[in-house]
């Protein structure tokens, strides 16, 4: 699918982080950047980690924070779906686009993402979407000026192409300020280890509770992944694909149950 005027697209904002992040006012000025027809659709709540889950055994509510913005008791996956199924409902965005997020979004941790997920449903619902997430190092403040001095022109590229229906697009821009970006690359999903943990704690009753203790740990060494990028202050720019089947493996289970 391609979009043959972008400056008259409607663009759906979304994120994980919450209606009132500011990665959330980010990705709203790399919208406008692009169309004045832009509409926000975002969780009430911080959903991170979320991934692409659904709201499918309790109501969700919508709050109307002004005519084109509105928050949502619910995922990111929700509000999506909640905004091209019934907000614009015969009125369907030609664009989602999902973020900024505070913090990457890259190798493993795209299965993880609500950031991803938003970009995810959009694709999904046959809509060419973008997730973009911004590097940061706590507790150094997060360079939102990066995503916003970048991200038009790199969304303005991708939506450019003609989109595969199952394809969408993974954006991460470094920690570093703008003069200082090296340029853009295009790269693969990466691969990294995890540090994590669980941590018990009690509460003022004496009952237990617990904390996932999240730590991505050393990555492998590959000069074409979002992680060499980001960590050699480039934009890494990634096509996902959702069609998860391993080719290869298929192929040779199909000759294992043949032969069988």
């Amino acid at each position: 699918m391609k979009i043959p005027d972008l400056s008259r697209a409607r663009i759906l904002v979304t994120n994980d982080d919450g209606i009132n992040a500011p990665g959330l006012e980010a990705l709203i000025e790399i919208a406008t950047q692009l169309s004045s027809d832009v509409w926000v659709v975002a969780p009430e709540f911080n959903q991170s980690g979320a991934g692409h889950s659904l709201s499918i055994s309790h109501p969700i509510r919508a709050r109307e924070v002004n005519e084109t913005k509105f928050a949502i008791e619910g995922t990111p996956t929700d509000c999506v779906l909640f905004a091209v199924k019934h907000l614009l409902k015969g009125r369907k965005p030609h664009v989602v686009l999902s973020g900024v997020n505070r913090g990457t979004n890259m190798a493993d941790d795209v299965t993880y993402s609500g950031t991803i997920a938003g970009a995810m449903e959009g694709c999904m619902l046959g809509i060419p979407s973008i997730a973009f997430s911004q590097a940061y190092a706590h507790p150094h403040p997060v360079k939102w000026g990066t995503a916003t001095a970048y991200g038009a022109d790199v969304a303005r590229r991708v939506l450019a192409m003609d989109f595969p229906h199952n394809v969408f697009v993974n954006v991460n821009f470094p920690d570093v300020v703008t003069a200082s970006v090296k340029g853009i690359k295009v790269t693969r999903q990466g691969v990294r280890a995890f540090g994590s943990s669980i941590i018990e704690r009690t509460d003022p009753r004496g009952g237990a509770y617990y904390w996932i203790g999240y730590a991505p740990g050393e990555h492998q060494v590959d000069e074409e992944s979002d992680l060499f990028a980001i960590r050699n202050g480039w934009i890494s720019v990634t096509p996902l694909h959702l069609d998860l089947t391993h080719e290869a493996t298929r192929r040779k289970l199909a000759a294992q149950f043949e032969s069988a």
